[in-house]
């Protein structure tokens, strides 16, 4: 295959990253939406206190996200938890 082809199919405008869609998978990318929406009104032991039926409730409001509510779970609601955390700490 052409090098040149395979650039081109990746070359995209810096804004459209914004529009790329969210899964279950992409646990940084949830827990950085849910900081943008939230910022520090929830800290850490506000964060790990939320119940999981209203975290999957704002995940599944995320602009972009295409996951469902079947295809949650606890590990990833649980790792979302986590990664926000560290998003709220580092912007402290």
């Amino acid at each position: 295959m052409n090098i040149n082809l395979i650039f081109k199919k990746v070359n995209m405008p810096f804004q459209d990253f914004e529009n790329l869609p969210i899964k279950w998978s992409d646990h940084e990318d949830i827990a950085i939406k849910l900081y943008e929406k939230f910022g520090d009104e929830f800290g850490e032991s506000k964060i790990y206190r939320i119940r999981f039926t209203q975290l999957l409730d704002w995940i599944l409001e995320i602009p972009n996200f295409v996951g469902t509510r079947e295809e949650s779970n606890e590990g990833h609601l649980e790792q979302i938890q986590a990664k926000w955390v560290y998003e709220w700490r580092d912007n402290q």
